[in-house]
Parts: C-alpha cells; structure tokens; sequence
C-alpha cells in the first residue's frame, strides 16, 4: 500500500471553538508524515459560532489541492430552513461532496425528526453523510442506525467506530447498527482495540470499516497503523479499509 492511495477519511480543518485547529498546509504535512496522499475533510465548530465561513474554508482548501483533500459541508440541523439552505449552497455553488453532522456540538438528537429535511438534499444529491457518533442520548450506534433506517439510499459513515466506548454496550450498539442496515459504514479513528476493527470485518466484511484519524483531534501517524497493526486482516482487506471504501463512498 503507497502513500499515493491511502484515504483518510476523517479530518477536520480550522480553529475549533475547542482550542485545537489546523490549516490547510499543515494537514498535508501531517498526513504525508504517516503515509497518507488524500483525506476527507470537514469543518471545525468556530469561535463564532457560524458555519458558512467554515464551509468556505474548507471549499478552498479543496480548490488548493484538488488532488488531495475532498471537502464536506457542516451545517446545524437546529436551524432548520437556514440549514437547508447552507447544505444546498455548499453541495452546489461551493463545489463541497457531502456532509457533515456534529449532534453532540450542535446539539440535537441525530434520530430526531430535524434531520429530515437535510437527509432529503443529500438524497437528492446523491451525496454521503459524515455523523460523529457515539456521543451519549444525541448521536449513539443505535440512533444513528434509526437514521440510516429512514434514508436506507444514503451512504452514513459513522465516526469513532460508532461508539465512545469499546468496553459495554456502545461496542455491541454499533454492530447492531451495522447488522440492521447495510447502508452503514464505521471509521476507525480513537478505536485502540484491533479485535474490535477485526471482529467487525469478520462478521459484516471489510467495506464496512474505513480507515479515518479525526487529525489533529488524533495523531494519523498512530490512526493509520491501527490498520497496518491488525494482525488478523488480510492485505485484500487492509487495501479496501485504506482506499477503496473511501474511494467508493466518500472521494466522489
């Protein structure tokens, strides 16, 4: 596997409101650092608090390096109309492949019926879902897998390995979410465990599990060798979890 076809699938760019960030140029360094070409990447919640600029930034940064970054829009589900709006200006005039929902940042409930007028654009548009998951009553393994169940023709890749917690009933949530609906798919970012990325290639495949690093929340250099490191996986599996599922879902 070179460098030149490794995805990542998860990455943020801008100064979050949270104190941690990083630009454009930086990512690329960062990423090349662990022997990553591309990465998809999204919005930061901002200082300010506005979402529009942020999808800006990260339409730029696309049109900088067209060959190496995919760019996603974020928007707040709570403002409704407004939301709609910014998903259909992103997605269209700003050039951006899809979206991005934070619920535990944003704060809604990623079941909740708001989310239906944003699910009906990327429909529409034939685009896939970014969902930040595992955050406890908004966005866990199962209340994704009921938005997956409402939109079954929208690609949902779900962050964290679908949960925050591989020691309970987070890690059986998000096989169940898994099992339920197969237009789900998990990323691999902050999951320390491989017995948990291999038992979940084992049982559902290898294109349901994309390798991700959530940089600079997570340091790629580590994220990518959770894939490398498993012992369990076969080059044919590692090969799809590194490129060819995000290359089939996401790098549109």
């Amino acid at each position: 596997m070179t460098a030149a076809s490794i995805i990542d699938s998860h990455v943020y760019l801008g100064e979050s409101i949270f104190g941690w960030g990083v630009a454009a140029d930086e990512l690329i360094a960062r990423l090349e650092a662990a022997g990553v070409r591309r990465a998809v990447a999204v919005p930061v919640k901002p200082r300010g608090y506005h979402l529009g600029p942020e999808n800006d930034r990260v339409a730029a940064a696309q049109r900088t390096y067209p060959d190496r970054i995919r760019g996603f829009a974020r928007v707040d589900a709570n403002l409704g109309a407004d939301a709609v709006d910014e998903a259909e200006r992103a997605l269209g005039e700003l050039g951006l492949h899809g979206l991005f929902l934070h619920p535990w940042e944003e704060q809604y409930r990623v079941s909740a019926p708001l989310l239906d007028p944003l699910m009906e654009v990327v429909r529409r548009r034939g685009v896939p879902v970014i969902v930040a998951t595992g955050y406890p009553y908004v966005s866990e393994g199962l209340q994704v897998a009921d938005l997956a169940r409402r939109f079954p023709d929208v690609q949902i890749v779900m962050t964290n390995g679908g949960q925050l917690n591989l020691s309970g009933l987070g890690q059986t949530d998000a096989e169940l979410a898994l099992a339920e609906c197969p237009n789900l798919t998990l990323q691999t970012a902050g999951v320390y465990r491989e017995d948990f990325i291999e038992g979940c290639v084992a049982r559902f495949g290898a294109d349901r599990v994309l390798y991700a690093s959530s940089c600079p929340l997570m340091e790629p250099r580590l994220e990518v060798k959770r894939i490398q490191w498993a012992p369990n996986l076969t080059d044919d599996q590692r090969a799809l979890m590194l490129t060819g599922n995000a290359e089939r879902i996401l790098w549109r």
